[in-house]
């Protein structure tokens, strides 16, 4: 109630001064707890965009780390399967005697295989892929399989060489001295 309304009332006897007062301090008890809620609010507010803020970073933290676990098994199977098809298409060359020399990144590696394996990776026929520490001599269409999934498998590819076949039918009538090493 305003001044002038509890003067009147108190005047024509309606009420008392301790009523007044009491009224009074009770609305400024009501007033200062509306002021508390309202700044109340205000942090309840902030701090609930706080929260969410900081969920949605915790999610999209989440989401780049099973993406990055994605990535790792993703190659994880890849690396099998080349190692399968390495292994699955090995054309064995352990009794070969004659060496086939190749550059692996800046040294010159050396594989010893037989007179016809040679001369087909020479062609572009077979490829030399590495599996590990250890060299495999394998079919053409698989190292194409092979550098498909990942090229840092397959260190030897020649091209496809089909006009020294013809060549090769062309001087077969011709004997090489067996004195003659390459």
């Amino acid at each position: 109630m305003s001044n002038a309304l509890q003067d009147q009332l108190l005047k024509a006897g309606l009420t008392t001064e301790k009523k007044i007062q009491k009224e009074n301090h009770a609305k400024r008890k009501k007033s200062k707890q509306n002021k508390k809620k309202k700044n109340q609010r205000v942090s309840v507010d902030e701090s609930k965009l706080l929260v969410e803020q900081a969920n949605e970073a915790k999610k999209q933290k989440d989401r780049e780390l099973n993406q990055a676990k994605e990535d790792i098994a993703t190659q994880k199977a890849i690396s099998a399967q080349i190692r399968q098809l390495i292994e699955s298409n090995n054309i064995d060359s352990s009794n070969g005697e004659i060496p086939y020399n190749f550059e692996e990144g800046k040294k010159v590696k050396k594989l010893n295989v037989t007179e016809d394996i040679h001369r087909l990776i020479s062609n572009g026929m077979y490829a030399i892929a590495k599996s590990g520490e250890n060299y495999h001599v394998i079919p053409a269409k698989v190292a194409h399989k092979i550098m498909d999934r990942d090229p840092s498998y397959v260190v030897v590819q020649n091209e496809l060489n089909s006009t020294s076949e013809e060549i090769d039918e062309h001087y077969s009538q011709y004997t090489i001295p067996d004195d003659l090493m390459w």
